[in-house]
């Protein structure tokens, strides 16, 4: 009679499929602490695009192209540093002009379609209706003579970027804390780019 092949050895299997496992959660921490970290969107800077509370994924040492939602490091009020969501408006080396909420990069006449909603609600009522939850939004609204101007109201202004350094804009630009106000931001500053919304789960997806 032809002896039974021998079973595998159970602790070998064990150690086999924990070790797999291990290896896995290893990529995944490894992963989490070089290549992507959470980032939770904080005020509403970047209304309508993005919600305040919203999660995003943020994904580092991707090249930063123009129009990107990127994840950078300021300094508040309170000389806090902080992690803030913004839009990439200008390269290193651009010259940025805005002229009644038409945006020019080098001269050259540039559509924004993520400002349209809120540009057309500024013409009907000054966002009046939109603002709504907050009086001093409201207040900043009625007061402005076109949705995106500068830290000092005015609706026709230039900005030499740089070289190593990006202007960065939230896309609800009356309210919005950005390079108007605090200037370029080093490439050092970006941390990365908002690539995927994942929380609430019924808005999930890239960008």
């Amino acid at each position: 009679m032809k002896r039974s092949k021998k079973s595998n050895n159970p602790v070998r299997s064990f150690l086999k499929e924990w070790a797999l496992f291990g290896l896995i959660i290893g990529c995944i921490i490894l992963s989490r602490i070089y290549l992507w970290t959470p980032v939770r969107v904080d005020g509403h800077s970047m209304d309508p695009t993005l919600a305040n509370g919203e999660y995003l994924l943020e994904i580092r040492y991707l090249p930063i192209d123009r129009f990107d939602i990127v994840v950078a490091k300021e300094t508040d009020e309170n000389g806090q540093e902080k992690r803030i969501v913004k839009r990439v408006i200008g390269m290193p080396g651009d010259t940025i002009k805005y002229e009644n909420d038409q945006l020019y990069i080098n001269g050259k006449k540039t559509d924004e379609p993520y400002l349209k909603e809120y540009i057309a609600k500024f013409k009907k009522d000054k966002l009046q209706s939109t603002y709504s939850y907050r009086k001093l939004f409201q207040q900043i609204a009625s007061q402005a003579d076109s949705f995106t101007q500068d830290a000092l109201g005015r609706s026709t202004f230039t900005v030499e970027v740089p070289e190593g350094h990006y202007f960065l804009l939230g896309d609800d630009r009356l309210v919005s804390r950005d390079s108007r106000d605090v200037g370029t931001f080093k490439a050092s500053q970006i941390e990365g780019e908002a690539k995927l919304r994942f929380w609430p789960l019924n808005k999930i997806g890239l960008f």
